[in-house]
């Protein structure tokens, strides 16, 4: 475990704070992997999990110091992060709960893939994102050029990756990328309180069945076997449909 990530549960939520602040979040191979075992771990009362920045930022990405002396091979720049990376991909894709990215701030390259992971991101106006990965000559192995396009199709994606540009929280929400842009930090507080709240007064059961028939429409299947997929799913945990319909 990393101190470096600091973890909190209040009832059923479960945030996990990036607290590296003096340098902007940025990402060292521990972080991933602490976020990957809580996320991973998460006993059966979390029902939504939040991701989130310490400081002035969500995160700038890597930390780039960790990456000094090591010799980039065709654009990949050593392979010490790839695998928690990959992991902690897979353990929020794989969490019967719903996993926010809470962003503000800045959101770079691979902390936006991180992001991406997850089942919502909401975000202040000015936050500012990019995917810089061709300004400094490095192609992505973190999922970039699979969820990005997925998020917000695969022309603005090859125009945010080829040009590196930054864009800002508002503009990441008119794109499709981020759910919600808030004022400021206050707000986005308040806005990830009122959706947590929201997650956990639903079905804990139905939520994870849905969550997973979502990652049937992921699969990109022809759309009369995805539907017939979905309607064939079985999910016998969802036990409180009797009990919440007669609270209607």
């Amino acid at each position: 475990m990393s101190d470096k990530v600091l973890v909190a549960q209040q009832g059923h939520v479960l945030t996990l704070t990036l607290n590296r602040p003096d340098a902007l979040n940025a990402f060292q191979p521990d972080m991933l992997e602490t976020l990957r075992d809580n996320i991973a771990s998460a006993d059966e009362n979390i029902r939504v999990a939040v991701i989130e920045g310490a400081g002035r930022a969500f995160s700038a990405g890597v930390d780039l110091k960790v990456l000094q002396g090591t010799a980039p091979v065709a654009g990949k720049i050593g392979t010490i992060f790839d695998a928690p990376s990959a992991e902690l991909g897979a353990a929020i894709r794989a969490a019967p709960f719903p996993v926010i990215a809470k962003v503000h701030g800045f959101c770079f390259t691979g902390a936006l893939e991180i992001a991406l992971y997850c089942d919502m991101i909401f975000t202040t106006k000015a936050t500012k994102f990019g995917d810089t990965h061709a300004k400094f000559g490095i192609r992505p192995t973190w999922g970039m050029t699979q969820n990005l396009p997925r998020a917000i199709g695969i022309r603005r994606a090859r125009e945010l990756s080829f040009t590196a540009r930054t864009f800002l929280g508002a503009e990441a929400v008119d794109m499709g990328l981020a759910n919600m842009a808030v004022e400021d930090k206050d707000a986005l507080d308040a806005l990830i309180a009122e959706r947590c709240r929201q997650i956990v007064s639903n079905s804990t059961t139905a939520i994870a069945a849905i969550k997973d028939l979502y990652r049937v429409a992921e699969a990109n299947h022809d759309i009369e076997d995805a539907i017939a997929e979905e309607a064939a799913r079985s999910y016998p945990d969802i036990d409180d449909t009797e009990k919440r319909l007669a609270g209607f």
